[in-house]
């Protein structure tokens, strides 16, 4: 029974965790960013939480804090080179950072090397997970809803045309980008602190593909979509345990099918706006 209550807590824990994952690519994707470094900056803030709590023992609250933080830095520093770049070209840009990162992460001792840093204590809980989740997705609905959801579609519609609607266009791709490495670290920090493990295997391109997966599957047209990308997604192993050989195919047959007969997602129809 423990066994059983273990195993079925992690996924608890997990789905909230991938939720916050799908918000933070629903940031960029809003804007018609293809950006996938979503999975580097878990990789920080996961490895930052980890530190902290293990060498320092600080307030979970400020752990959690910083562990958005330093990723945000990250993310503002790297932003405006990266945001010259567009498409498929920002996506293999934001890949090849996070590449660069699991090297370093491999390589370095204090990072516990390829192994990666276990006994990190659990002090993640249900409440702080689907709290965070929750504040996160109320403030992307009402902001969707608002001027600033409208100004998101026109620079995913038409970046030039919004530009010349005197559109902040650069300040707004560099907004998403924080927000979105901010969101990708505290979920990395508090899925460090569920499992108490973490390795550099966890925070390469597969994990990328996975968080964009979450978006494609649910859409972009509400933050919402994302979050039932995620949910779905991180069920179906379970769902499907009992043909375990097969899972990967069921679950990339579900996105094919998604993208070619429901290309804006399971919630792709358009949000009522306020004002």
């Amino acid at each position: 029974m423990d066994d059983f209550l273990w195993a079925y807590q992690s996924l608890f824990y997990g789905l909230g965790v991938n939720g916050l994952l799908g918000l933070s690519m629903y940031a960029v994707l809003a804007l018609g960013q293809l950006s996938l470094g979503q999975a580097a900056f878990m990789g920080i803030g996961a490895y930052t939480g980890a530190l902290l709590s293990l060498n320092f023992g600080m307030p979970f609250a400020l752990v959690l804090a910083i562990a958005a933080v330093v990723p945000a830095v990250a993310a503002l520093v790297i932003g405006g080179p990266a945001l010259r770049l567009t498409g498929v070209h920002l996506a293999i840009a934001t890949i090849g950072f996070g590449e660069v990162l699991r090297v370093f992460y491999i390589n370095s001792e204090t990072l516990g090397g390829g192994l990666g840093l276990t006994g990190i204590p659990q002090r993640a809980d249900g409440w702080t997970i689907y709290g965070i989740l929750g504040v996160a997705l109320g403030l992307f609905t009402l902001a969707s809803r608002s001027k600033i959801g409208r100004a998101w579609e026109a620079i995913r519609e038409d970046e030039d045309a919004a530009k010349v609607a005197g559109i902040n266009v650069t300040a707004y791709k560099m907004v998403a980008v924080i927000l979105s490495a901010a969101l990708a670290g505290l979920a990395g920090a508090l899925n460090a602190h569920c499992s108490s493990f973490i390795g550099p295997g966890e925070y390469g391109f597969d994990a990328a593909v996975t968080v964009l997966s979450f978006a494609l599957l649910g859409g972009v047209s509400m933050p919402l979509g994302p979050v039932v990308g995620a949910f779905l997604l991180g069920a179906l192993p379970e769902v499907l345990r009992p043909l375990h050989d097969f899972r990967l195919i069921f679950n990339g047959l579900i996105i094919v099918v998604v993208v070619i007969f429901l290309p804006r997602g399971l919630l792709g129809f358009r949000v009522r706006r306020m004002g």
